[in-house]
């Protein structure tokens, strides 16, 4: 059984591969089925979509165009430390009470 992913929405991370590498962000979403976390603002892609409702088409805003983010694989991602703000593997713990808590792997903080 495989593990499940240690990123979650609201993370900052950096990413290590891809055309943004280098780049850090905040997780918007996660798709632990496929394995793909969408970073604000980063792997932008341009979709075309269309006005849905009579509201949308009296906006000219609406439908056309869309810039919004791509998925990125959870291995091109990495959390960032704490205490440091520099990437950190995750690891999964308990705390006194018995809950499971994710600690950077590189300072021991929590998250």
């Amino acid at each position: 059984m495989a593990k499940g992913m240690r990123i979650r929405k609201d993370d900052q991370v950096v990413v290590i591969g891809g055309k943004d590498a280098g780049k850090t962000g905040r997780v918007v979403r996660t798709e632990p089925k496929k394995d793909r976390v969408y970073v604000e603002h980063l792997n932008m892609v341009k979709r075309h979509e269309r006005a849905r409702s009579q509201a949308d088409l009296k906006n000219p805003q609406a439908g056309g165009i869309v810039e919004k983010e791509g998925p990125i694989h959870v291995s091109n991602v990495m959390l960032l430390d704490p205490k440091d703000n520099k990437p950190t593997r995750v690891g999964v713990r308990r705390d006194k009470g018995g809950q499971r808590e994710r600690f950077a792997k590189r300072s021991g903080a929590s998250f």
